[in-house]
């Protein structure tokens, strides 16, 4: 027995077997009408939507009275015709304009954007100082200060006190890069120092980054009192705040971030990075020891981050005031959404009162490079479409996943690419009111030249 069956259902297998007329039959049941309302149910999505169904039940009862054997081809056009009048839905929003009772989209004219900040954000995060001036016992030109947020980013009725801002990576030593960045660097590759120089001077960098990386044992192994003076010479060039970074390696890293921090001492720099995986004690006691700051480095995982930020507070004796978040960057198309969506959770945490969470977080926005698309010429499917200018479309790569992360609360921006550097600063001091980004004439879009 069958419960439930379509009009339609039971036309075509009464065709199937040669049925044309029933005589002497009686068919009970009722009719069930499944419409998909559209916006919300009401208004003139929902006239159409019904009345359209409406006419697909009486073409299918006419259908079903024909096979019972009553006459009904004076009926058929009348609902053929009914069905090739209805508007469409594509003239309704013309159709609620000129009728009184159906005001969606007069309504929807008329609603203005609203925004304002959850009242269960009571917390404030934590505002950390970057760099030293000879006043603080430093040889900084500046201190930046980041941090301080209320709500998440950009809320216009609670002020970001302090603006996300940029450093700039630079290396011990020519490393392989994209050749969309490599084009920037190709004179001062030899020379850290020159290196900084140029990010500061040229790119505008807020702050320069270290990357020690000649000290992995599988690379150079230079020697941690070696990969100090890199560290020293690069203080000299550049009068921004500096970032200190290892090469990754657990067993080198704590020697070589401390000997860094002992020659940086009074400075003021960050210290990349303690994590789980390696000895963040002795890192996080030698940020202490020498006035640093600590990067708390973990992989997308936030139950980590809280374990290594309450370590360093509680054992390594890191000051709150004293410690940044790195909670993993997955660049654009590789994990974006899960990077974001860890950052974004910390942040909220953060404001509703976790204090394990309340502190600035950093992004290595430079990832973005790893994701092929970023650099490779063309796909290596055969039969993709073209990926267009690789020259271009690195640095919108870097910029998408910055600005991407800039909306979950990041602070400070590790990047490479002078041009995502820029737009990256012009996008975010414009949402904060700090300058007026120049609008495009987007009439003419179509003309439009990158």
């Amino acid at each position: 027995m069958v419960d439930k069956i379509k009009l339609s259902d039971l036309n075509k297998t009464l065709s199937e077997y040669g049925v044309e007329a029933l005589q002497g039959v009686s068919i009970e049941g009722d009719i069930e009408l499944e419409i998909d309302t559209g916006a919300g149910g009401v208004g003139p999505l929902f006239a159409y939507y019904f009345g359209h169904e409406v006419a697909q039940v009486a073409m299918q009862l006419i259908k079903f009275a024909k096979t019972m054997g009553y006459p009904v081809e004076g009926l058929l056009q009348p609902v053929a015709v009914a069905q090739a009048v209805s508007p469409a839905p594509a003239d309704l929003a013309a159709a609620a304009a000129v009728v009184p009772e159906w005001k969606v989209a007069s309504s929807l004219a008329s609603q203005k954007f609203k925004v304002g900040t959850d009242h269960t954000w009571k917390h404030q995060i934590q505002e950390v100082v970057l760099g030293a001036t000879k006043s603080d016992g430093g040889s900084r030109g500046k201190a930046i200060t980041i941090g301080g947020e209320k709500a998440l980013p950009f809320f216009y009725d609670t002020a970001m006190p302090n603006r996300p801002v940029v450093t700039m990576d630079v290396f011990d030593m020519p490393i392989g890069m994209a050749k969309a960045v490599k084009i920037n660097y190709e004179d001062v590759m030899n020379s850290p120092a020159e290196w900084a120089k140029k990010a500061v001077k040229e790119f505008h960098a807020d702050l320069v980054t270290v990357h020690l990386i000649s000290t992995d044992p599988l690379v150079k192994d230079t020697p941690a009192k070696e990969a100090a003076k890199t560290v020293e010479e690069v203080l000299q060039a550049v009068d921004v705040p500096i970032c200190i970074g290892g090469s990754g390696n657990p067993d080198k890293d704590p020697l070589v971030l401390k000997a860094a921090a002992e020659v940086a001492q009074g400075e003021r720099a960050l210290i990349a990075s303690a994590n789980l995986n390696m000895d963040w004690e002795a890192i996080g006691k030698a940020c202490v020891d020498n006035g640093h700051v600590c990067l708390a480095w973990t992989q997308l995982e936030i139950n980590s981050q809280k374990e290594l930020n309450r370590k360093l507070m509680k054992v390594a004796g890191v000051p709150r005031e004293s410690i940044v978040m790195d909670p993993t960057t997955a660049a654009l198309a590789y994990g974006m959404d899960f990077a974001y969506t860890n950052m974004e959770r910390i942040r909220l945490g953060a404001l509703k009162g976790d204090d394990e969470l309340t502190f600035p977080m950093s992004s290595g926005t430079t990832n973005a490079w790893g994701v092929r698309e970023a650099w490779m010429v063309n796909s290596p499917n055969k039969d993709d479409s073209a990926w267009g200018d690789r020259m271009l479309r690195g640095p919108i790569w870097e910029i998408l996943t910055g600005f991407s992360l800039a909306m979950a609360g990041v602070d400070i921006f590790m990047m490479m690419h002078p041009l995502a550097v820029a737009y990256l600063h012009e996008i975010t001091q414009s949402l904060m009111g700090l300058i007026e980004a120049e609008t495009p004439d987007t009439a003419n879009w179509i003309k439009m030249e990158v």
